[in-house]
């Protein structure tokens, strides 16, 4: 027994974390689940066009355009971040169930869609500047790869099982009674973060600049410069490709709903098997080689998916190797990149900094949303394929050139020099 106790990472031993880590895989399940349900409530009830899903897809993302850097300065002045987190849950919750009454009702149109898109996108910013401050509050800097790799392992294992569950609750439900089971991810979300009592940072006082102070330590930072444009640039041609491939994988290519679950289930095997790899791939070669290699292993794979073609087992072969390696490869970049933001950003600007990051950074979500309805709807699903995951490789080239491809350590946590003073 104890060997078995002794195997187990050794922030799941404390019920604080575990209890943070168990909401958040949970919650992880059910966005997998929305993520195969929506869009073929668009497709499948709605009859939704390319340019319709663009522009359920931009619904949805241009939350993180617009309230990042208010939600994030506002996350900074609060005390109790926690409870924000907590009624995010229940709103999320509340408005992802409007979709089913309204179906059950015959009442279900595209607006109702694009509106419920865009209120889930709002409360998920507000859940996530909030998120950021909560993580460091409970993980100590030294833990910061594990706390990262057990988050992202987790968020892999939803990849694995939240598709090949939302497919079959789509054949056996239809989609948007397959929406219930999002609602419930949230519920529970709310019900274990209620049980942790961290000790958060102190809010930070109003000073001159509080607004756009986390955009000027983003900005002036080379490191986070370099991130941030290669973030962005993978955002935008990433979020073009995803709003089209539900489309093309059912259209095109004929697969159906319970085999797409699969495809994207089998991706989350190669997730898996990054976040495993992740701690040592660090350890090796440090932290910047490790984004550099992440971004690579994320991006190029994609190129297999509009490639695809000809007889089918030929055509599911190259999206499962796509899926595979592009999954492992997301996993290395995400826990290099996180566990970096984590130690470099000061306690008293976090939740700014990340809300301004994620203005940069999530903003091109719903432009590369845009672009790829437009894209698609001009030129076809896979011409506009093979520009959104030739673009998407193209990214590394921000960060070659940066101080944090060399980086082998994690950096010290910088002491804000602003209006803000950092904590001590």
């Amino acid at each position: 027994m104890m060997a078995i106790i002794e195997r187990i990472p050794a922030l799941l031993r404390e019920r604080p974390f575990r209890r943070y880590w168990t909401g958040q895989t949970v919650s992880f399940v059910g966005d997998q689940i929305s993520l195969m349900a929506l869009p073929l409530t668009a497709v499948l009830i709605l009859g939704a066009d390319a340019a319709e899903m663009g522009w359920l897809k931009t619904a949805e993302l241009l939350p993180a355009l617009l309230l990042n850097l208010p939600l994030g300065a506002w996350a900074d002045r609060q005390a109790r971040r926690r409870r924000a987190m907590i009624a995010a849950d229940f709103a999320r919750a509340v408005l992802i169930l409007t979709l089913p009454v309204a179906y059950l009702l015959d009442a279900l149109t595209l607006g109702q869609l694009y509106a419920v898109a865009f209120g889930i996108g709002a409360l998920t910013v507000l859940f996530e500047v909030c998120n950021a401050t909560l993580f460091v509050a409970m993980v100590p800097a030294e833990r910061y790869v594990q706390a990262n790799s057990l988050v992202n392992g987790s968020r892999s294992m939803a990849w694995l099982a939240g598709p090949g569950i939302g497919g079959v609750l789509v054949q056996v439900l239809t989609a948007p009674l397959a929406l219930v089971a999002d609602a419930l991810t949230y519920l529970v979300s709310a019900g274990y973060l209620a049980r942790i009592r961290p000790v958060e940072p102190p809010p930070a006082p109003v000073e001159k600049g509080h607004f756009v102070q986390g955009l000027r330590w983003v900005v002036r930072n080379p490191s986070m410069r370099a991130l941030f444009a290669a973030s962005g640039t993978v955002q935008f041609f990433n979020y073009m490709f995803h709003t089209l491939f539900v489309l093309y994988a059912t259209a095109e290519l004929g697969l159906s709903a319970g085999v797409l679950g699969a495809v994207l289930a089998a991706g989350a095997v190669g997730g898996l098997i990054g976040a495993a790899c992740s701690g040592p791939v660090v350890r090796a070669i440090g932290i910047g080689p490790s984004l550099v290699t992440g971004f690579v292993g994320f991006t190029l794979p994609l190129l297999l998916i509009p490639l695809a073609g000809g007889p089918l087992p030929l055509v599911l072969g190259l999206l499962f190797v796509a899926e595979f390696l592009s999954c492992a490869g997301v996993m290395v970049a995400d826990i290099a990149a996180g566990s970096f933001q984590m130690a470099l950003i000061p306690d008293a600007i976090r939740a700014r900094v990340m809300g301004a990051f994620r203005t940069l950074n999530h903003g091109f979500r719903p432009l590369g949303a845009l672009a790829g309805g437009v894209l698609g709807t001009a030129l076809g699903l896979r011409p506009t394929l093979w520009v959104a995951t030739a673009g998407a490789v193209l990214a590394v080239l921000w960060v070659l050139p940066s101080p944090l491809a060399r980086l082998r350590e994690l950096p010290e946590r910088e002491q804000e020099q602003g209006p803000v003073p950092a904590k001590a």
